[in-house]
């Protein structure tokens, strides 16, 4: 009889202890380069020894530099006990208030911290609210000596990218409508668009706060009477898209934002998850806003 083969022996193969570590600190980064930004290095952040007040003011996560020079115009602000004069600069050595809380402008490199945050349907972009509905800024991380602003907002039923910083600075060159910084929105309709709609949409649509269309609207397919839309907006005003759309008298029955400026939605952060941005993430973002 012929001669039967040994079987071949099983060779278990273990990984290097050193695995879960490479693991766990490898994921992708969540910016996004434009196509007309040439990728540098990142550079240093400055240290300056005097700064504009409103400046001063917004990094301390007080509001928006636009908030402040209100504020200052208001004459709630006071340096060194005199009113505080629009633009005027401020160094270490001067003692600044707003009301009664003292102001301290620390001669710093230190970087301002920013969050993205998965917001799920069902929660508010507001710190107080009379009905006790949930708030984003339940689930975000403790913080001293500043607070989070949110860059944004999105309504109680949408879900999708919101992006929290410690710098209202940062929280304005997003956020102004000078800038233009694109929005990226998949948006589910309740029935689809014909060519004439998708052309007026892209054209410009009439609402009751001025003109707004999309820089882009592209399908994105759908099953029965429900399609999805991939839309890019370069503005901020309230619920814009589902107002768009309802302008036609279509129905949005899911919107979600996918992305911000360069910053886009990480696809493994769940649903009422955050994530913090890296130091050299911090650095690019604060370097494409040309901060």
């Amino acid at each position: 009889m012929p001669a039967t083969a040994e079987p071949k022996k099983r060779v278990r193969r273990s990984l290097p202890k050193t695995a879960p570590a490479v693991a766990k600190t490898s994921r992708k980064s969540p910016l996004r380069a434009p196509p007309r930004r040439a990728r540098v290095e990142p550079a240093a952040v400055p240290v300056v020894r005097s700064q504009k007040l409103q400046k001063v003011l917004a990094q301390a996560g007080l509001g928006s530099r636009r908030a402040m020079e209100e504020l200052i115009q208001s004459g709630k602000v006071k340096v060194n006990g005199a009113p505080a004069a629009l633009g005027q600069r401020v160094t270490t050595e001067d003692l600044i208030q707003v009301g009664r809380r003292q102001i301290k402008f620390k001669v710093t490199s230190r970087l301002p911290r920013v969050i993205l945050y998965h917001k799920p349907e069902g929660e508010i972009v507001s710190r107080d609210d009379p009905q006790g509905r949930p708030s984003v800024f339940e689930k975000l991380p403790a913080i001293r000596s500043a607070k989070w602003l949110a860059v944004g907002r999105l309504d109680f039923n949408t879900r999708g990218l919101l992006i929290f910083t410690t710098s209202g600075e940062l929280a304005n060159r997003l956020m102004h409508p000078r800038f233009e910084v694109e929005r990226e929105y998949a948006v589910r309709l309740f029935g689809s668009l014909s060519e004439e709609q998708a052309r007026q949409l892209q054209r410009g649509v009439r609402l009751s706060d001025g003109d707004a269309r999309f820089e882009v609207l592209e399908p994105k397919g759908g099953e029965g009477r429900n399609r999805w839309y991939r839309v890019i907006v370069r503005e901020g005003r309230n619920r814009i898209v589902r107002r768009m759309f309802e302008a036609l008298g279509l129905q949005v029955s899911r919107l979600m934002r996918a992305r911000f400026g360069i910053v886009a939605l990480p696809p493994n952060l769940k649903r009422g998850g955050w994530t913090e941005l890296r130091e050299s993430e911090i650095r690019r973002l604060l370097e494409w806003v040309g901060n």
